[in-house]
């Protein structure tokens, strides 16, 4: 079976939020990072129906779940000095 890549750009779409590189950056930097032990699909900001996509694609496994993977880990990373995010210890 051959998966398929999501780009951020794609999910941010589905998500009905803007798909820009310039948008994306600024939804990560104002929402992350979250809690250690929240799920990103937990998180207060995301509509029911954006919270339900993103719980659904995790739990089905599906094709969007590289992706969303992703931005859970942007979502979670702690910026360093310079502002930039950098992975949890």
């Amino acid at each position: 079976m051959e998966s398929t890549f999501h780009p951020f750009t794609e999910l941010f779409d589905q998500l009905g939020l803007p798909s820009d590189e310039a948008s994306i950056r600024a939804f990560i930097a104002t929402h992350a990072p979250l809690p250690d032990d929240m799920r990103l699909e937990e998180a207060p900001f995301w509509s029911d129906a954006q919270a339900q996509l993103l719980r659904e694609e995790r739990l089905e496994d599906a094709d969007w779940i590289v992706t969303i993977d992703q931005l859970n880990v942007a979502m979670h990373a702690k910026p360093d000095v310079d502002g930039r995010p950098i992975a949890n210890d």
